[in-house]
């Protein structure tokens, strides 16, 4: 059996992996804020079980609490394979840094950065003790790379996210485990993440003209098919690069 976990399944790039998961065969245990009940039919179709968490990842003692619960449900069934999508994310707050909050800033990077390590380092303890083939990713953005104005939260909330996967993976070659941890940048996909981008003003946001071009022209990937790179990427479980950030763009 294999399993696997994703974050943000309501809607979006994560309702997306989890029914292509669905689709290929996994047990798919997701975890947000609203419930996804096709994400049920799915799981009925194929012959597979989907499980959700309610979950506010921004909580960080109740995200632990929630990640301690599936990690021991799901080694305890002597999986083949355990896969961890951390795809839930947040974007605002927008604006330039010395205007952004304290409380904004703290939920920001709670839900971006802190909710995925602590979910990933319970998976990867886990694994480790079950000896069982773990691989996570964690969705990361091209603004990891890059500073974009009014997004000082979200620049360094992925940057921390790259160096993490990093550090992760580079500990489990060292220690010999089964275990991969990844990241995976979809680029520009249309959401409602894009439709809060669109919505800024120049002031906040001074790229905001670019992000609205994308859609007048098209050029927004659907979350289908960047799920079907991101669910290919992950059940190929021969020639993942422990350690890598993966892009979608080099499929295309």
């Amino acid at each position: 059996m294999r399993y696997a976990v994703v974050t943000g399944v309501s809607k979006g790039l994560g309702e997306s992996a989890a029914k292509l998961l669905l689709e290929s065969g996994v047990h798919v245990i997701g975890i947000s804020r609203s419930i996804n009940h096709s994400l049920n039919d799915y799981a009925e179709a194929n012959n597979v079980s989907y499980q959700h968490y309610s979950c506010d990842l921004g909580d960080i003692e109740k995200t632990e609490e929630v990640a301690q619960e599936i990690s021991e449900s799901v080694f305890f069934q002597d999986p083949e394979t355990v896969y961890l999508i951390n795809n839930a994310a947040v974007l605002e707050p927008i604006d330039t840094s010395m205007n952004v909050k304290r409380t904004d800033l703290a939920y920001h990077i709670g839900v971006n950065a802190i909710a995925p390590m602590v979910l990933m380092n319970i998976f990867l303890q886990k694994a480790t003790e079950q000896d069982v083939r773990f691989i996570g990713t964690t969705v990361t953005s091209g603004a990891a790379e890059r500073p974009v104005y009014g997004w000082s939260a979200y620049c360094t909330s992925k940057a921390s996210v790259n160096m993490y996967t990093k550090t992760a993976a580079l500990e489990q070659d060292e220690l010999n485990t089964a275990s991969k941890v990844i990241a995976f940048n979809p680029g520009v996909m249309d959401t409602q993440m894009q439709e809060q981008i669109r919505a800024s003003s120049e002031n906040e946001f001074k790229e905001v003209d670019n992000f609205r071009e994308y859609k007048q022209n098209n050029m927004l990937k659907d979350t289908d098919v960047i799920g079907g790179v991101l669910v290919d990427i992950l059940t190929d479980e021969t020639n993942i690069i422990n350690g890598k950030v993966y892009d979608a763009k080099d499929y295309f």
